[in-house]
């Protein structure tokens, strides 16, 4: 695979003013420093800005930037793998609720706060897009013509950082570049309402979609479109109002209008569209295509030590295959079951979890094959590399079953692999919004809107392309796709939606903060624990307190080191 050279990255080392004592002459000219003519150069600021935007690659399985962690295990979707519930036991706490505590530092096996991690890296994302919007204050435009447009896109960065503190954590302080240090330490993340952190970031991406162009000459750049997404995004969530403990009051029609208003303007410029097969999603030919609304950009060879690669699902591949390493992020028999359809090829609402899937006799959405790999079936549409021992290619099968979650897994051959130790990482880029997730978003916005007629040419649009996606499965499967003639009514519509998106975004970390925001979280996943718990006996510790284990805590290190002016959520 080329090497993905987006734009010039730069070894920028310490890009910022400041001073090292120096006994014996303070007359002399520091090292190691840059002046603030230095800092304010047109090449300087074009590095501050890519500095920013390789943040976003800059996580780890400790605290990825590819939610599997937060957001499939705990929706049920997935088993956490590995070695058993010591191996990681922070991500063992995701999938039994009952194990989370704001000090995840004090807690054995690990002692590895991860949920801290994550805030420090984002956090740190946005105290690079802050240092790069102090400078970029100081020049005029005349000077640096693209000013605007390197603003709105460390605007944006700055969001994406944001959204993800908020959907986590809920009330996070809110940090921006004319703060200096004496008044960041009075910022508390109480200072603003849900309400009002959800505009926060609104503003972001919305100052964003207004002043960047439509489209970018540099691959990986933020543009116009990609901003109106984000900002589409945010209303979504932002529209189903919550109390303090986490229950959804309200739903704000005025946004949902704006999410389908945000939403036909994306379409109407015919940048982006659904690929002809849905699995083309999830292979590295084709990345940067058009149903990739923005990504994290991944590389090698790129002339840092180790890649820019997909660290973030570096634990994630099966033992066997060529990859030996690590058996993480297992799909649930409960998401493997939802993709099964009755003779029409409509998903069984009510009976899809009775029995486990049988790929013999069960006719099945063919999304499941390009997302789970599994007994019988080849890995990554390779007939040479058929599954014939399942429990062979799964770390502790017994505890978690043998399933594998294919969507981050490349093919083990594939020119994009590098290799850290035991740890296959891959240059294919995460993807943090794909079109079809645009189009669900219009759907759902409408089918609240009490116009779920109009919501159901999109999601017939969405299960169309997946019946028409068999072409690479070399027909492993009773495939069986078919569309909805009508809906009953708004919960009928709102039933179909919600399936919709489990199947296409199944593995991709979203299920667990679609289930927050519509405020269904809790019966979902006691539904999920009733009949799991039966296969799965680790899970028997598991129970998901309503008002509580909707968001992740406030690190306690965090509470900590503000002297106590952050507040812990309601339950921790």
């Amino acid at each position: 695979m080329k090497v993905k050279k987006l734009f010039a990255m730069l070894a920028l080392g310490v890009l910022a003013t400041g001073l090292i004592a120096c006994k014996e002459d303070l007359s002399k000219s520091q090292k190691g420093t840059l002046t603030e003519e230095q800092i304010t150069s047109s090449e300087n600021l074009e590095g501050l800005v890519t500095a920013s935007y390789s943040y976003l690659g800059n996580d780890h399985y400790t605290a990825p930037n590819f939610w599997w962690p937060t957001g499939d295990l705990r929706a049920g979707d997935a088993h956490k793998g590995g070695n058993g519930p010591g191996d990681i036991f922070a991500y063992h706490a995701m999938s039994v609720y009952s194990s989370i505590i704001p000090d995840m530092e004090s807690y054995p096996p690990d002692f590895i706060d991860l949920n801290n991690k994550k805030w420090v890296r984002n956090y740190t994302g946005i105290s690079r897009t802050n240092t790069a919007l102090k400078a970029l204050a100081n020049v005029l435009e005349a000077d640096f013509p693209k000013k605007k447009i390197r603003e709105a896109e460390l605007r944006f960065i700055r969001a994406i950082f944001y959204f993800d503190l908020k959907v986590h954590h809920k009330r996070v302080p809110f940090i921006d570049e004319t703060m200096d240090s004496e008044t960041v330490k009075t910022v508390s993340n109480m200072d603003l309402t849900d309400q009002q952190l959800w505009d926060k970031i609104a503003g972001d991406f919305r100052f964003a979609s207004e002043n960047l162009p439509l489209t970018q000459p540099e691959i990986g750049r933020a543009n116009q479109l990609s901003a109106k997404a984000y900002l589409a995004k945010v209303l979504l969530f932002q529209a189903y109002e919550q109390d303090d403990f986490n229950a959804v009051i309200a739903i704000n029609q005025a946004k949902l209008n704006e999410v389908v208003t945000l939403v036909d303007q994306i379409e109407s410029a015919n940048v982006y569209g659904l690929l002809d097969d849905f699995g083309y999603n999830f292979m590295h030919e084709f990345e940067n295509s058009t149903e990739s609304v923005f990504a994290i950009q991944r590389s090698h060879n790129d002339g840092s030590p180790d890649g820019r690669g997909s660290w973030a699902s570096a634990l994630n591949a099966p033992l066997q295959g060529g990859f030996g390493c690590c058996g993480f992020h297992v799909p649930t028999e409960n998401f493997v079951n939802s993709f099964k359809t009755n003779a029409q090829g409509l998903p069984l609402f009510n009976s899809y979890n009775i029995t486990n899937y049988v790929t013999a006799t069960d006719l099945v959405d063919p999304r499941l094959d390009h997302t789970v790999a599994m007994q019988g079936k080849p890995f990554k549409y390779d007939t040479a590399l058929m599954i014939t021992n399942a429990n062979a290619w799964a770390r502790a099968p017994a505890i978690y079953g043998n399933f594998i979650s294919m969507k981050e897994l490349e093919h083990p051959d594939c020119d994009c692999r590098m290799q850290n130790g035991p740890f296959p990482i891959f240059s294919m880029n995460t993807v943090l919004i794909r079109f079809s997730d645009v189009l669900l978003w219009k759907a759902e916005a409408l089918i609240e809107l009490d116009r779920y007629d109009e919501a159901l040419p999109i999601i017939n649009r969405i299960r169309a392309r997946a019946a028409g996606s068999t072409g690479m499965l070399n027909n492993f499967g009773l495939y069986n796709v078919g569309l909805y003639a009508s809906f009953a009514d708004q919960n009928d519509a709102r039933r179909a939606l919600r399936w919709e998106r489990r199947l296409e975004l199944g593995q991709e970390g979203h299920r667990f903060f679609d289930l927050v925001r519509w405020g269904i979280a809790k019966e979902t996943i006691d539904d999920y624990l009733q009949v799991e718990r039966t296969r799965k006996p680790y899970l028997e510790e598991a129970n998901f307190v309503k008002g509580r284990d909707e968001y992740l805590p406030i690190p306690q290190q965090q509470i900590n080191l503000s002297g106590g002016l952050y507040q812990q959520l309601p339950g921790y």
